[in-house]
């Protein structure tokens, strides 16, 4: 068709494969997950995640200002409650981690986006995302008894300043329950990011360090999403769609770019992919022994992310990657 055309005279100048870039990579897509903890002048590394931290809430506030200067704006943040029990009851109480991390912050900081993940797993001391029940002779959590619960935790993040809530534990139903719970309350103008497609992945290990929220037994298969599966992901979306989710999830990213493509394609909502602790700490590892060189490697995953169709990229990346795009 195009018999004169060779492809290579548009990457002779570093200037002219610039100019015909399909794909931009900007410290604007980023979202940076923290995780916050109780206690003073606390800032203790994640082994299993080089450069990202356990902090409390006198060092949130030094390392947001920080990220803020690099140019990130929009934070998520996880919490790690002093004390844990069967319901996870600290995730909505008013002085719980979160709470009192959003009140500090939302004063000193304007302009930022703050989003809180709503989940149970890090608050309950079974480790799981919600109420447990007796399933045909096997505890699992009880989908429909968790729901208000999951409300009263949003509501009581937004109510100290959350600026965005993501529902993150698969429950059936969750979106609709969130949504309205807030709009009763008066805060029909907040967003909600639902974690609409988060399977049931082994990328997310270092995490569970993290956020020092194991299960205490069995695994979580039977509420998070079978990695073998597309089309159920878009059955998904669409519920979450239909209940009022403004932006929605695929999680991990790297394994699931054509989930993130077909979910794109399908709905052409505004879509986030979170790039999980279990892909960040493959490069960190390999980038250690020398094997990759990290800055590539870390930036090529990041645009290929991009590439499929997210909108946004939670990463804990971000901050090494807003310093390389500087």
């Amino acid at each position: 068709m195009f018999p004169q055309t060779r492809l290579r005279r548009l990457r002779s100048h570093p200037v002219l494969r610039d100019l015909v870039r399909e794909t931009s990579l900007s410290v604007c897509d980023f979202i940076l997950p923290m995780f916050v903890r109780p206690g003073k002048n606390i800032k203790n590394e994640i082994a299993s995640m080089p450069g990202n931290y356990q902090l409390s809430i006198d060092r949130l506030v030094d390392e947001v200002g920080a990220a803020e200067k690099l140019g990130i704006r929009a934070f998520i943040f996880f919490g790690i409650p002093a004390t844990k029990d069967a319901q996870g009851s600290s995730a909505w109480h008013d002085e719980g981690i979160v709470q009192q991390a959003l009140r500090t912050l939302r004063p000193v900081f304007k302009d930022v986006l703050l989003i809180t993940d709503e989940c149970f797993c890090e608050y309950t001391d079974h480790g799981h995302c919600g109420i447990l029940h007796d399933h045909r002779g096997t505890l699992d959590v009880d989908n429909d008894a968790t729901l208000p619960n999951l409300a009263r935790q949003c509501l009581s993040h937004v109510q100290a300043g959350a600026d965005m809530v993501a529902p993150s534990g698969m429950m059936d139903g969750m979106v609709a329950a969130i949504r309205k719970r807030l709009d009763e309350s008066g805060h029909n103008n907040i967003p909600i990011l639902s974690y609409a497609a988060k399977y049931a992945s082994g990328f997310y290990g270092p995490f569970r360090d993290a956020a020092e929220s194991p299960p205490q037994f069995g695994d979580r298969n039977s509420y998070q999403m079978d990695p073998a599966n597309s089309d159920e992901a878009l059955r998904e979306v669409a519920l979450d769609l239909d209940e009022g989710a403004d932006i929605v999830m695929v999680k991990p990213a790297l394994s699931y770019l054509d989930i993130i493509r077909r979910v794109k394609d399908r709905f052409g909502v505004p879509v986030a992919a979170y790039n999980v602790s279990g892909e960040f700490a493959m490069v960190k590892a390999a980038a250690a022994r020398g094997w990759i060189d990290e800055r590539r490697v870390a930036l090529e995953i990041l645009a290929s992310i991009k590439r499929a169709g997210a909108d946004m990229i939670l990463t804990y990346h971000a901050l090494d990657a807003a310093r390389w795009l500087k």
